[in-house]
């Protein structure tokens, strides 16, 4: 099972400790899921744009929060890495 060195965490536990090491997932997730479900919400009212257009809409937005988000996550675990190091 688990030794006394590595005690089983909860899911819940786990999940705060990921997300403190990587804070900017969950917001990319949080982001895609708010960009899919403001587009599903958009797709009664797209008038007469084809299905395909607004799905292509749908998912360049959501794979554009996503791709920012990493990129913030990315910048901001460069800083912590390199620029506060050198500053302690």
């Amino acid at each position: 099972m688990s030794s006394p060195a590595f005690p089983e965490d909860s899911h819940t536990a786990k999940l705060i400790r990921k997300t403190k090491e990587s804070p900017f997932v969950p917001v990319g997730l949080a982001g895609c899921a708010a960009v899919v479900a403001y587009g599903l919400y958009r797709m009664k009212h797209r008038g007469n744009t084809k299905m395909s257009v607004h799905l292509i809409h749908m998912r360049v937005g959501a794979q554009g929060f996503v791709v920012g988000a990493m990129t913030v996550g990315v910048l901001y675990s460069m800083y912590r890495e390199y620029f506060a190091k050198s500053r302690e």
